[in-house]
């Protein structure tokens, strides 16, 4: 149980869906301040950003006087996050955990073109790519201190900076607070993990699981067990262990459903991320103020994916 709900900090994405209906706490914090929250992105609009940041990195290379391909080798289907509570049951009978979607994905970046690319080019000229799109060895470094201690560095400059500049207005600051409101799971992660209302639901999810067949405890071992069955079985079995896969992945899905596990992980994480808004109220709005900036720029550079 504790490992899924660790999981879950992350996995229903609370900080960046900014779900209501938190608890007491976050309800009279939400009366005394009358601004409206900014919104976060969907997956489809974080997708989004990143295609037109690949395609400014593109254009801004050409302007260099080199080659690159943008990293559109999904689908926007294909595209979905597989987070931890998964209730999409049309989709799991389809694409199961995104099993075979993650094989693809890792042949499509084995085969990058722009990794070729740079090595057939001279020395001289590899060093100039280098320089070209993220700075080389004369970028700056950036750093953003993490919420429960330590800090994450950054190498920018080139195209990468011009590109992130041009979406986000300003790369130090959305690399700062992307960063902190990645990290403040670490600060409310105990709280989540024995959350009476969240462990009910998880226990919920699992009773229904085992009358569907699949005795698990949490979606983290259904999910394991599949990793190892898959494993197990080889390429020799692939269709065998996928057909097993979708069987796990749809009762996982139709569970989550029955349980509402994801409305009541959401609730919950919400509730104790709430908790921290006197102390990071201000960067998690920055974030997202700027995310949104980002995603009304995309929408004029680059189509939504097929």
């Amino acid at each position: 149980m504790r490992r899924v709900l660790v999981s879950l900090c992350v996995a229903v994405a609370a900080v960046a869906t900014g779900c209501g209906g938190g608890g007491d706490g976050g309800d009279r914090r939400a009366e005394q301040d009358p601004r409206p929250r900014p919104p976060a992105l969907t997956w489809q609009q974080e997708l989004r950003v990143a295609d037109a940041q690949q395609r400014l990195i593109r254009q801004c290379m050409e302007r260099q006087g080199f080659t690159y391909w943008e990293d559109r080798g999904l689908t926007l289907e294909e595209s979905r996050p597989v987070r931890f509570v998964q209730d999409d049951v049309a989709w799991a009978r389809t694409h199961g955990y995104g099993g075979r979607i993650e094989a693809k994905s890792l042949r499509v970046h084995e085969r990058n073109p722009n990794g070729t690319y740079r090595q057939s080019l001279s020395g001289t000229r590899r060093t100039a790519f280098d320089t070209a799109l993220d700075g080389g060895d004369d970028a700056r470094t950036l750093r953003a201190p993490l919420p429960a201690g330590g800090e994450i560095r950054k190498r920018l400059g080139g195209c990468t900076e011009e590109a992130e500049r041009t979406l986000y207005g300003d790369p130090v600051v959305w690399f700062r607070t992307s960063k902190t409101v990645s990290g403040l799971n670490a600060l409310y992660g105990e709280q989540l993990m024995t959350d009476r209302q969240l462990v009910a639901a998880v226990t919920a999810w699992a009773r229904c699981m085992k009358d569907a067949g699949q005795p698990y405890e949490d979606p983290w071992a259904a999910r394991e067990a599949v990793r190892v069955r898959t494993s197990r079985l080889g390429e020799a079995r692939a269709d065998e262990a996928f057909a097993a896969e979708r069987r796990t992945a749809v009762a996982d899905a139709a569970c989550a459903r029955k349980a509402s596990l994801r409305a009541v992980a959401t609730a919950r994480e919400t509730h104790h991320l709430d908790r921290l808004r006197d102390r990071f109220g201000k960067d998690i709005d920055t974030y997202r103020h700027l995310g949104q900036r980002a995603y009304d720029r995309a929408v004029r550079i680059v189509p939504e994916r097929d």
